[in-house]
């Protein structure tokens, strides 16, 4: 988000992922949000709608630009392309209107009774239908121009509505949960579906009645039902029970379905997720989750190609070449898929460093905290990778040197490895590796007896390796946690410690084979059998006794240095036009701000800077007089007697000019 346009630039050429992307239609976004987008019926021209302002954008394929852009009264609520093209064109609005654009722009602009939702557009009778905040159902004839008589429901509000491709069916999801399908040429109801009751099975869990959120149909025979709990039910208008129930498990209302008939999969999606699945083994072919939440999905017809409206500018657009080709206005898609090759993700932030504020620390780059240099994110700050070197180098410049020595040492381990080599501890967490050996030689003891198979051992796995190879995971034996959590790990490790005595020696001395020391173990063994509970509770009292006086004596030393270190005096510059008269005067300000309100206006008062008076109509009027520095006072009084010296001046004046006026005259 920080990146300028230099630097994003700079990315996309060294970024292949960046350089492989592909703008096919340019400019294809929205303002702020996108609601509603679909395709003509010739292909050629796609439409979305959006926000802010509210308006229409219509690009064309052929060129793979924008064509128009229309800005619109009111927000769009759906939208239908009556035509082949983009010359007729339907709006349904926000504020009841219905708005009519032709090629040229808009045309004709009228409203329904109640707010509406959906509407659908019966072509043999040039119909439009509308569904809304509304038992009725709404129709407008186009060709006579005049609204007809309305269709009368059992249900109190109906959210979405399609007609059937083949024979006509209007079908319309009400918010009870139910679809009611009607025959247009009688204007009578012919079916009804209870999807609600059907929506649950077994496994959902439902917390409110199932609205219809989503109806689409497919051919003369099915149709699929999206429900404002997250299922998608698809039926044969034969049956009243659904053929197939998907659940997208989000609880989120389903926003669109779409049918891909050369796999025969249903597209459904909701604000998160857009999911393909099989319609008759309802089993997933694929998923997409998008960054922003979706609001339409548009599948463009016999192709592989997606487009989404989502609540983002950028409009999205997906190429799956396994659904189908693409359009040929793009065809130069399926080449390129042939051709990509999968690549790891690379990432924005090559060129910045995490760092938290423990490293900061360590690094003595705190006071950066707040500047341009550090970029505030989680629980951390990304900052430049150029600086953090630089600052490392600072903090560490011996740190390369060490990491040089470290790499030749495990070079040497490796090529060590490759030799004929003994049975010998690791040199990190020695006393760890033991009691690991000891445990596995017991467990043997104990598989064999039950002849069971044995387990993997710590120091043979892989995963587990670098704990005994690299010094950083040292079990530091003198913290506190390890002392006050394992009690009993002290009178244990005297007896490993014996036999890591023993183990070095016969090292030493280069013997091919090492065998542990049985008599000094059972010694040791067999001294120490005394009662567990009692060994750990006296134990834990005497870790914190010594963590007590490890305590005191670090007090003692820390107020030693305390009482040898010299603190130097501290001088502060006072601003400019203030002068300093004492300590007091903070204090006294410190207290007179703890006061309330009532209480500083009765001292104002009494100090002559505030005046409080009643007026006429019943309210207060308080004026205040704003106290004045030293410095305003000394030039108040400069002024104050430079205008008076220009008086005395002026005065004189006037005072010569008329005796001269007299001399003259008696002259």
């Amino acid at each position: 988000q920080w990146l300028s346009d230099r630097k994003k630039r700079a990315l996309q050429k060294k970024d292949v992922d960046i350089r492989r992307r592909i703008e096919l239609i340019q400019d294809f976004e929205m303002p702020t949000v996108s609601t509603k987008i679909k395709v003509s019926r010739d292909g050629q021209y796609i439409m979305a709608v959006g926000t802010y302002k509210p308006r229409i954008r219509c690009f064309d394929t052929f060129q793979l630009s924008q064509k128009f852009e229309r800005c619109l009264d009111a927000e769009v609520v759906t939208f239908e392309i009556l035509s082949d093209d983009y010359s007729k064109v339907v709006f349904l609005q926000c504020g009841r209107f219905v708005e009519f654009h032709s090629q040229h722009g808009h045309y004709y602009r009228t409203r329904i009774p109640k707010f509406g939702r959906d509407f659908s557009y019966h072509y043999p009778s040039c119909d439009l239908y509308f569904v809304g905040a509304s038992s009725e159902v709404y129709r407008l004839n186009l060709e006579q121009g005049r609204f007809l008589n309305s269709l009368q429901t059992d249900a109190s509000e109906s959210n979405v509505c399609d007609i059937n491709p083949v024979h006509f069916l209007f079908a319309m999801g009400t918010a009870e949960g139910k679809v009611e399908c009607w025959d247009p040429r009688t204007r009578n109801r012919v079916g009804l579906l209870d999807c609600a009751l059907s929506s649950v099975t077994a496994d959902s869990e439902i917390e409110g009645l199932p609205s219809i959120s989503a109806l689409k149909f497919d051919g003369a025979l099915n149709m699929a039902v999206g429900t404002s709990t997250g299922q998608v039910l698809l039926y044969d208008l034969r049956s009243s029970n659904p053929l197939i129930v998907k659940d997208h498990h989000y609880g989120l209302p389903i926003k669109s379905i779409q049918f891909q008939h050369q796999l025969d999969l249903i597209i459904s999606a909701d604000s998160r997720i857009i999911k393909m699945w099989n319609k008759d083994t309802g089993k997933i072919f694929t998923s997409m989750e998008p960054e922003y939440d979706i609001n339409d999905v548009c599948l463009y017809p016999n192709s592989g190609m997606l487009m989404t409206a989502n609540e983002a500018p950028k409009m999205n657009i997906y190429y799956i070449p396994v659904l189908g080709p693409a359009p040929k206005w793009c065809s130069f898609l399926d080449n390129l898929t042939e051709e990509l090759e999968e690549n790891p993700e690379s990432t924005v932030y090559d060129d910045y460093k995490f760092v938290t504020r423990k490293d900061l620390e360590n690094l003595g780059l705190a006071h950066l905290i707040g500047s341009s240099l550090l970029r505030a994110y989680m629980h951390g700050y990304f900052m430049d990778i150029r600086l953090y070197h630089k600052a490392k180098m600072m903090a560490n410049p011996f740190a390369y040197e060490e990491y040089r020595r470290e790499k030749i040492r495990q070079k040497i381990e490796e090529t060590r490895a490759q030799r004929v080599q003994l049975k010998k501890l690791p040199k990190v967490n020695k006393e760890l590796a033991l009691k690991l050996i000891e445990e596995e030689g017991e467990e043997q003891q104990v598989t064999r007896k039950r002849k069971q198979k044995n387990l993997p051992s710590l120091l043979k796995d892989d995963r587990f390796k670098v704990m005994f190879e690299n010094p950083d995971f040292q079990v530091d034996e003198q913290s506190e946690e390890f002392r006050l959590l394992n009690p009993l790990v002290s009178k244990i490790s005297e007896k490993r410690k014996r036999k890591l005595k023993i183990l070095e020696e016969l090292e030493a001395q280069e013997q091919e084979e090492e065998e542990e020391p049985e008599g000094k173990a059972s010694d040791a063994e067999s001294s120490e059998s005394s009662d567990d509970e009692k060994g750990w509770v006296e134990e834990v009292r005497k870790q914190r006794k010594l963590l007590r006086q490890e305590e005191k004596v670090k007090r003692q030393e820390r107020f030693k240095e305390d009482q040898q270190t010299l603190l130097k005096p501290q001088f502060f510059e006072i601003k400019e036009g203030e002068e300093f008269r004492s300590f007091k005067d903070s204090a006294k300000k410190q207290k007179l701000m703890k006061k309330t309100l009532g209480d500083r206006l009765k001292l104002e008062e009494k100090l002559g800077t505030l005046n409080v008076s009643d007026t006429t109509v019943g309210s207060k009027q308080a004026t205040f007089k704003l106290k004045k520095s030293e410095q305003q006072k000394k030039q108040q009084e400069a002024e104050k007697q430079h205008r008076q010296e220009r008086k005395t001046l002026r005065r004189s004046a006037s005072h010569l000019r008329s005796k001269r006026g007299r001399g003259r005259l008696f002259h």
